[in-house]
């Protein structure tokens, strides 16, 4: 983490683009005339990145869900299904402590020393990675969602974990909750704009995916032993609304990047800024 700390630091030291490394040119890109630019191809190679390894899940999720996940009891489901639960929340909650420990102890102490080219170059950033992960959570929502109503309609439900389940609540979600838990601590770490008080819409963003795990107990506990019905507007899955809800809330957040990205760019002195 100090690592990339230093990169983003040193990011705007020098004008000419042969003087910079390949990261640097794909995460700040910059003109001809020095000015950054948002970084498609970052963005891009995140997507791709992002659909290989959903696209590898979702091909397992089909090839193992009707053969061995159909009982819970079963050793099989144990060996496949479990076994794959285990390690991601084992890795996901390790990201979350190493992640936050380490965006917080390496935070600068003065943030409104940043220069406002560095600035407006992690703006653009943000900007290419919202875009990135707008793809990303329709990819997440048209297949694994889609995939998990349609797995309880063709099945018996007799258990607190499922395949699907596995997939979308216990890996997709709470990586969406890690990734904006540490970006929340590095946004209001790092960014001038942000330094000494609280964005109140990136807060509900990061909040929404938490606030709907006790919805996700009751609707484990609930279709295990009392409520069969699986459709999506079905009383036990109106709590879920508030994930989508709470993902509204990122147009506020882009209407605070856009206010601050036009003070940057009309700006023509550090001291206006």
């Amino acid at each position: 983490m100090s690592e990339i700390h230093a990169l983003v630091d040193n990011e705007f030291s020098t004008r000419g683009d042969g003087e910079r490394t390949l990261i640097q040119r794909i995460l700040f890109p910059l003109d001809s005339n020095g000015n950054p630019r948002i970084p498609w191809m970052a963005a891009g190679i995140g997507t791709f990145l992002a659909m290989v390894f959903f696209t590898a899940y979702r091909l397992y999720t089909q090839e193992h869900s009707f053969t061995v996940g159909l009982d819970y009891f079963e050793p099989a489901f144990a060996e496949y299904w479990m076994s794959l639960f285990w390690i991601q929340i084992t890795i996901l909650s390790i990201a979350l402590v190493v992640g936050s420990a380490a965006v917080w102890l390496t935070r600068p102490e003065d943030p409104h020393q940043m220069t406002p080219e560095k600035e407006l170059g992690i703006y653009y950033l943000i900007f290419a990675f919202m875009a990135a992960g707008s793809i990303i959570l329709s990819v997440i929502l048209g297949v694994f969602v889609e995939a998990d109503a349609a797995w309880h309609q063709v099945t018996i439900r007799d258990t607190d974990f499922t395949p699907t389940h596995i997939g979308l609540f216990y890996m997709a979600i709470p990586a969406g909750a890690v990734g904006a838990i540490i970006g929340a601590i590095w946004l209001h770490t790092r960014m001038p704009d942000f330094s000494g008080r609280v964005s109140v819409p990136f807060f509900i963003t990061a909040m929404a995916p938490i606030l709907i795990m006790p919805n996700l107990g009751l609707n484990e506990w609930g279709h295990t032993f009392f409520y069969a019905e699986e459709l999506f507007a079905a009383p036990i899955h109106w709590g879920f609304v508030v994930l989508g809800w709470g993902l509204f809330a990122l147009g506020g957040f882009f209407i605070q990047c856009i206010k601050r990205v036009q003070v940057l760019t009309t700006a023509p002195t550090r001291q206006e800024v």
